[in-house]
């Protein structure tokens, strides 16, 4: 099994329920890991035995430049359903982040985990 890391992917989106949040975009940090197994890929050093990580980050860009949440916690699901959708991945982890949410705090992040059921 590997553990794969796709780290610090800022992107803008609409995330929140106040007027100012419902008219303008704001910075989200996507932080995602996820197991597969990728022991067919690295014995035939071939790119289609393993999963292909920039599809998918690709996809979740898409989906969260083009969404709209009131919740971080709805967010979050969206984007771990994005991750669990490739058969190829165990287990995925994903955390986003809003930075300055709350006064006097960095960030505000929710982290959800999904294991595949075998």
């Amino acid at each position: 099994m590997a553990k794969i890391r796709i780290k610090n992917l800022l992107l803008r989106t609409y995330i929140g329920f106040k007027p100012h949040e419902l008219n303008n975009k704001q910075d989200v940090v996507i932080n995602i890991e996820l197991e597969t197994d990728v022991s067919e890929g690295v014995k035939t050093d071939d790119p289609e035995g393993i999963v292909n990580y920039r599809t998918i980050t690709k996809e979740i860009i898409k989906h969260v430049q083009e969404s709209k949440y009131a919740l971080l916690e709805s967010l979050t699901q969206s984007i771990l359903d994005i991750v669990m959708k490739n058969e190829k991945i165990t287990w995925g982890k994903v955390e986003v982040d809003k930075p300055h949410a709350l006064r006097f705090s960095e960030s505000v992040s929710v982290e959800l985990e999904e294991t595949r059921k075998l």
